[in-house]
């Protein structure tokens, strides 16, 4: 295990990954344990990959559309979101669109992150 989730594990007292949290959660987001086991994936890899990181950007969008999708959640807070959404989905079109329209798509991206 990396030394900085064994770390974390020791400063909030856990002894193993089976004792996080596997509850699910009413967003829709991972559990403590799912979120825990992908960050061991990722810094399990030596070189994390284009795909890894589209992966990534699609998962965050879901977890934002589930939390729109959260009548509890006040709205002021729902809109709190839509610049990580945005910012999320403009990265995987990136990634996804044909070279011709990237350099456009970085422009926007580069706006909107000013």
């Amino acid at each position: 295990m990396h030394k900085l989730l064994q770390k974390w594990l020791d400063q909030r007292g856990i002894e193993k990954v089976d004792d996080l949290d596997n509850t699910p959660m009413p967003d829709g987001s991972a559990t403590e344990r799912d979120t825990f086991n992908e960050y061991r994936q990722a810094l399990m890899k030596k070189e994390l990959t284009l795909k890894d990181f589209s992966d990534y950007c699609k998962r965050q969008v879901g977890i934002i559309e589930s939390r729109w999708s959260d009548y509890t959640l006040d709205n002021a807070r729902k809109a709190e979101l839509i610049p990580y959404h945005t910012v999320y989905k403009t990265m995987v079109a990136i990634i996804d669109s044909p070279i011709a329209n990237r350099e456009a798509l970085i422009d926007t991206l580069e706006q909107l992150t000013k």
